[in-house]
C-alpha cells in the first residue's frame, strides 16, 4: 500500500507546479521587470547620438544593436523609432567572467530606446545591480554598482 502512496501524489504534486508561478531572475512569469525609465528632452535622432557620446565619455562601447524601425521598413512598414542597444567593456567582461562565467549570458547590458507616436522618446533598462544580483558573488555585485553609476550617467545625458 505504501508503494502506491507516491502515485497518488503525483497528479496533486503536479497540479500545484502548475500554479506555482515561473520565475527569472525572481521575476514572476508575466510580471514587467524593474526597468529604469527615462523620458528624453530630445527628438528621437538626437536621443541616439546623446546617448552614444555619453557612453563613448563613459568609456562603455555600444557591444550592438537592433533597430525595430529598420526592419519593418524592410518590409514597408513605418513605425516610430525603436532600438535596442547593448553596452558593455572589456574591463568589466573580464573581472565578470573571472567573478562567474555563467553571467556571461547577461552582458552586454541592454538600453531600450522608444519613440512614441506623438514623438516622446523614452529611454529604459534594468539597472546592472538587479541584472547581476542573482548570481550572489560579491566580485559581480561591486561590478554591477560601478556599472549602475556609469549607465545612470549616460541615460541622464538626454534629461
Amino acid at each position: 500500500m505504501t508503494r502506491n502512496i507516491p502515485r497518488l501524489l503525483a497528479p496533486f504534486l503536479l497540479a500545484a507546479m502548475l500554479f506555482l508561478p515561473a520565475t527569472h531572475h525572481g521575476i514572476a512569469f508575466g510580471q514587467t521587470p524593474p526597468f529604469i525609465k527615462v523620458e528624453s528632452r530630445l527628438d528621437f535622432q538626437a536621443t541616439l547620438k546623446t546617448l552614444q557620446a555619453a557612453a563613448k565619455r563613459n568609456r562603455l562601447g555600444i557591444v550592438n544593436r537592433a533597430s525595430a524601425q529598420r526592419g519593418a521598413a524592410a518590409i514597408g512598414v513605418k513605425i516610430p523609432g525603436n532600438q535596442v542597444w547593448g553596452l558593455f567593456a572589456p574591463r568589466f567582461a573580464v573581472r565578470m567572467l573571472k567573478a562567474n562565467v555563467d553571467a556571461g549570458y547577461e552582458a552586454p547590458i541592454r538600453l531600450y530606446i522608444v519613440e512614441a507616436p506623438g514623438g516622446r522618446v523614452t529611454v529604459r533598462y534594468r539597472k546592472p545591480s538587479v541584472v547581476f544580483k542573482p548570481y550572489g558573488h560579491p566580485g559581480l555585485d561591486a561590478m554591477a554598482a560601478e556599472l549602475d553609476v556609469l549607465f545612470a550617467r549616460v541615460v541622464a545625458s538626454v534629461r
